[in-house]
């Protein structure tokens, strides 16, 4: 069995499992912090309500155990506990099964709160942190070499994330095609980061250049994955270094972050140790996997393998399908992202007022913590932490505002509820009930750097439309 040991990847293995364990924890601890207000027994979408519904039919604990936020926090606080060890790689220095339980447990765990997590868990990287998960784990221990297999399956996992990607978007909006796609991006994107505005205010040229190296990277670059060393190390770099302009000028949550620690699969220990010459030298001593766990890991690979026949036939259909599971446990899935580009950027922006009569009130603005609302305020960077509320006010507008949370949000903030509060980045009121609430819709646009320096605001906004309201609580 020595062509199933990949000996020259073993600093390949510690990045891919540790940086699956650390965005395991940062999505874990994003959980606890939003879901109770979200999807909570008192949330805007409640769990308990969904379990006694027809929409309670993908695994999760809960569906056996029932939901509370006591048993919420119970699996949140054992995914903290049990990704923490693996970041530190105590699981790592023990037999090959005990990370593969590891992640196994992390996998089971975080499947059973996507699973009941309805729309605020509806994005493409919570399955792409689920399916990564159950695959490191096959990797082992340092006790044995890391399996070539599970590493070409890591790196075909990175093709259907980034091929998929780049078809979803050549098949799907011209703007892509004539390479005008970024004059739109850096400001339409769900949530601007600090370098947006200066990334947005690039010159056309830069934009089309823009455009052109994503279909590189994208439809490319990610067969080179599969070539020898050192084509395969350049493409992971090409990959990674794509990855970090994005970080830098957006907000995606983990997306970004978790496709470069996949990307390292194929990046060899040699070419690290050339990049990085601090790095510990190679042990001489070479392990040897035991028949038992060749074949855990030659079942595991076949499994994989079979499960991801659907997610190859939709890469090359004319009907192609945008981060879709293929089945109930979330492997094999099928990626993509930004098949089409907002050409503008509608803001929904809700205000309250503690008059009695609104007529004459003076309204003051809920703030959020990432979304677009003081046109003074400079986006903040908060990936790979996922600001879900913040995420789904941006849907809101490309589709209906009649949406059953958004309604809920709504009587909330009514109500000045205390959970639904901490969503918010500022409560003009300080926990008090308003009296009436409205919501309105503006057009955001970056401003200019003429405008910056006339104004010192960072956006510009104006097509104010009142949408409903005001409304109170009877």
């Amino acid at each position: 069995m020595e062509w199933l040991a990949a000996y020259d990847y073993g600093m390949a293995r510690e990045i891919l499992q540790r940086g699956v364990a650390l965005i395991y924890l940062i999505a874990f601890i994003s959980t606890l912090n939003q879901f109770r207000a979200l999807a909570g027994e008192r949330g805007l979408l409640p769990v308990p309500r969904l379990l006694g519904g027809p929409g309670a039919r993908r695994p999760s604990i809960f569906s056996r155990i029932g939901y509370s936020d006591r048993k919420l926090v119970a699996v949140c606080a054992a995914g903290c506990a049990i990704s923490g060890v693996l970041v530190v790689g105590l699981p790592q220095a023990g037999p090959p099964w005990l990370p593969l339980f590891a992640f196994l447990a992390l996998w089971g765990l975080y499947m059973s709160i996507v699973n009941v997590g309805q729309v605020f868990y509806g994005f493409g990287w919570e399955m792409l942190l689920l399916e990564a998960g159950f695959t490191v784990g096959l990797l082992g221990s340092r006790q044995v070499p890391p399996p070539l297999t599970i590493l070409l399956l890591i790196a075909w996992l990175v093709f259907r994330l980034e091929f998929g990607a780049g078809m979803i978007k050549w098949r799907g909006d011209p703007a892509w095609r004539n390479l005008t796609a970024m004059y739109y991006h850096h400001q339409t994107q769900p949530m601007p980061g600090p370098f947006s505005r200066r990334a947005h205010l690039a010159p056309r040229w830069w934009h089309r250049c823009e455009a052109a190296g994503n279909h590189g990277a994208q439809l490319a670059i990610p067969f080179l994955l599969f070539a020898p060393q050192p084509l395969a190390s350049i493409a992971a770099g090409i990959i990674i270094a794509t990855q970090l302009w994005l970080v830098a000028t957006g907000n995606f949550a983990w997306l970004n972050w978790i496709t470069i620690v996949l990307a390292f699969c194929r990046v060899s220990d040699p070419v690290l140790r050339r990049l990085i010459p601090w790095l510990p030298p190679e042990s001489s001593a070479r392990a040897e996997a035991p028949i038992w766990w060749t074949v855990i890991v030659l079942i595991g690979t076949l499994l994989l393998a079979v499960l991801s026949v659907p997610a190859l036939r939709n890469l090359f259909s004319s009907d192609q399908r945008m981060n879709a599971a293929f089945n109930r446990w979330q492997l094999g899935n099928a990626y993509g992202a930004f098949g089409s580009v907002t050409r503008e950027r509608i803001e929904v922006v809700i205000e309250g007022t503690e008059d009695e009569s609104p007529g004459e009130a003076t309204w003051l603005e809920y703030g959020f913590k990432g979304k677009p609302g003081d046109v003074s305020k400079r986006p903040r960077q908060f990936a790979p932490y996922h600001l879900r509320l913040d995420w789904m006010m941006w849907f809101l507008p490309l589709g209906s505002l009649n949406q059953r949370w958004f309604h809920a949000l709504l009587v909330r903030l009514l109500e000045a509820d205390a959970r639904t509060l901490a969503l918010l980045g500022h409560d003009p009121f300080s926990g008090r009930k308003p009296r009436f609430i409205r919501v309105l819709t503006y057009r955001y646009r970056f401003a200019t750097d003429a405008q910056r320096r006339d104004t010192g605001a960072q956006w510009v906004r104006d097509r104010r439309q009142l949408e409903f309201g005001p409304l109170g609580l009877q």
